[in-house]
């Protein structure tokens, strides 16, 4: 296992595969348009959940419930991963992600992880799962758990503000008309409300390190740190915001550069040592060359130290 300051990665089972998400439905527009009650969605997904898994094992299932009927069915093609795609379940705020992952053996999706109440909830949904798993004789993977939030960086504070001012105002706008979940004061600015309210990181390469740092002080280990994508900046931004996280914040947590570092710094504990050592050795060089021409040529030849030339 990884040392605590590292998130760890997918080992190399899980890693690139597809995955299989699973989650009851947020919103509840969706729900009134498929003629669903809200109420059942929770239930209904860990009997679904229950059923694709059968299916994936490659049982011929018979059951009946009041919402589906199934007569001798199966998969006509199995998975192609062994056994199964990677399974991950949604979890927000309620238990009921942790609930599923933790009695079906599954990895975590949470999908909130830097707002305030998704935050909160970490833990507690975690130790969920892992109380769940444990009542099945089974132990929760921390490589599994995946955690999410959304990440506009740039190369200054000021930048990265001025770039979400391109889509800011509509995202929060479009996540309240389904259900109010961002109440901004009247007056307050809508970039000032994000940070305060710690929907997700605008800012520099720094600040996602310190964001994902507080994640792991408050979470311990987990699989992987996911960007919820959007679109509070233009695409040229966003696409800057991504190779800025994949050249200064990526290389923090996966070692990449740990080795580079401690050669450069060690290198500059020891300059004046080996850049003494490079002239004298260089000086050696010019020395050795100078004695054999003068051997050859029968004359004494002298060389200046600082440009290397040979004086007659």
């Amino acid at each position: 296992m990884r040392a605590q300051n590292r998130i760890i990665q997918l080992d190399h089972q899980t890693r690139g595969r597809v995955m299989f998400g699973a989650g009851p439905g947020l919103l509840a527009s969706d729900a009134m348009m498929l003629d669903i009650d809200p109420n059942t969605q929770r239930d209904r997904m860990e009997q679904a959940l229950d059923l694709i898994l059968r299916l994936f094992r490659g049982e011929v299932v018979t059951e009946k419930t009041d919402w589906y009927s199934l007569k001798e069915a199966r998969l006509h093609l199995l998975p192609y991963s062994d056994p199964f795609p990677e399974v991950a379940v949604a979890s927000a705020v309620t238990p009921s992600g942790g609930r599923l992952a933790g009695k079906y053996d599954l990895g975590m999706l949470c999908v909130a992880a830097a707002e305030t109440t998704g935050f909160d909830a970490l833990t507690t949904n975690w130790q969920t799962a892992c109380e769940i798993a444990a009542e099945h004789g089974r132990t929760m993977d921390p490589r599994r758990l995946r955690l999410v939030a959304p990440f506009h960086i740039a190369e200054t504070r000021d930048k990265a503000r001025e770039n979400v001012r391109f889509g800011m105002q509509a995202y929060v706008d479009y996540i309240n008309n389904n259900m109010p979940r961002f109440n901004v004061p009247p007056g307050e600015d809508i970039v000032d409300y994000w940070m305060r309210v710690k929907i997700g990181v605008v800012g520099t390469p720094d600040d996602a390190i310190a964001q994902i740092r507080k994640l792991q002080a408050k979470q311990g280990e987990f699989g992987v740190m996911l960007h919820m994508a959007n679109n509070i900046a233009d695409w040229e931004a966003t696409k800057r915001s991504y190779e800025l996280y994949a050249r200064y914040v990526m290389p923090v947590f996966d070692g990449s550069n740990v080795a580079r570092n401690e050669s450069y710094d060690w290198v500059t504990r020891n300059r004046d040592v080996l850049s003494r050592q490079r002239q004298e050795a260089a000086q050696r060089m010019i020395d050795k060359h100078a004695a054999e021409r003068a051997a050859k040529t029968g004359r004494k030849e002298v060389t200046d130290r600082r440009s290397g030339s040979l004086i007659s």
